[in-house]
């Protein structure tokens, strides 16, 4: 069975508890030509545009673009009176851009959800000859012992189709994808943080996750959420608490005279 996620169900988690992006991230792709302002930038799965929130801010022209109404609603709250950034409700697979549109397309915590080959070709439609694909992600990483591993265990007792446990927030397959498409100078990076995270605040970021409100019924939901709630306050009574976290990033370019 193929696991399934529909985020729009827990949209007000998603945008209250979900940590965005580090400044780091930003920081490193500006070095990539990536980020500059007066750039056309379109963000793929969007969501609530914790990535095309803050390139607009660094004074992108950005179209964010997500299936899930109810996330852009979300997006469009956070972004507030900022004019440079759109919304557009759709698919990454069937985009609806003109060719060579764009001078950047980033997709942010997302691309695992697409149809990749299909999503890659559309990117290299709409990016102008020389223009950048920035795919990134910022994932929590267990280790033996961490609140993260326990976190985990605890989702899988009470939804075992979630198949996104003990991951090392490193996506090697990506470079496949993007190299299959036709891009090049393609590199990769990644550093790790901690994230803060009160208990309420990490129960709030853990049933905005895929394997507990984006799938799970809301009976279920509350029943899981008492659970995590009593196993902090067991296990790691520390408030708030240290989450460690780890980012990548894959940037490469569309290089016509390759193709």
């Amino acid at each position: 069975m193929t696991f399934t996620a529909d985020f729009g169900k827990t949209a007000a988690d998603y945008a209250r508890h979900r940590a965005g992006f580090p400044a780091e991230l930003f920081r490193r792709l500006r070095a990539f030509g990536i980020g500059a302002p007066g750039q056309r930038l379109l963000d793929l799965g969007a969501g609530t545009g914790a990535l095309a929130r803050e390139f607009a801010a660094r004074g992108c022209a950005v179209i964010g673009v997500d299936i899930a109404a109810a996330l852009m609603a979300e997006g469009r709250r956070l972004a507030g009176s900022e004019t440079r950034l759109g919304w557009v409700q759709g698919r990454a697979e069937m985009l609806p851009f003109e060719r060579d549109a764009f001078d950047v397309v980033s997709a942010g915590q997302c691309w695992h959800w697409f149809e990749r080959a299909q999503v890659a070709a559309e990117v290299w439609r709409v990016l102008r000859p020389g223009g950048r694909l920035v795919i990134a992600h910022f994932d929590w990483i267990p280790a033996p012992g961490n609140v993260v591993a326990a976190t985990e265990e605890l989702i899988l007792q009470h939804n075992p189709s979630w198949t996104m446990a003990g991951g090392t927030g490193l996506y090697p397959a990506w470079l496949g994808d993007v190299m299959q498409a036709g891009f090049s100078q393609i590199e990769t990076f990644s550093f790790d943080v901690s994230v803060p995270y009160s208990h309420e605040a990490w129960r709030g970021r853990i049933r905005a996750s895929a394997g507990v409100a984006a799938s799970l019924k809301p009976i279920e939901v509350a029943t899981f959420d008492s659970e995590l709630k009593a196993l902090l306050e067991s296990h790691f009574p520390a408030d708030p608490l240290d989450v460690p976290h780890r980012t990548f990033a894959l940037i490469c370019r569309k290089i016509t005279t390759t193709r």
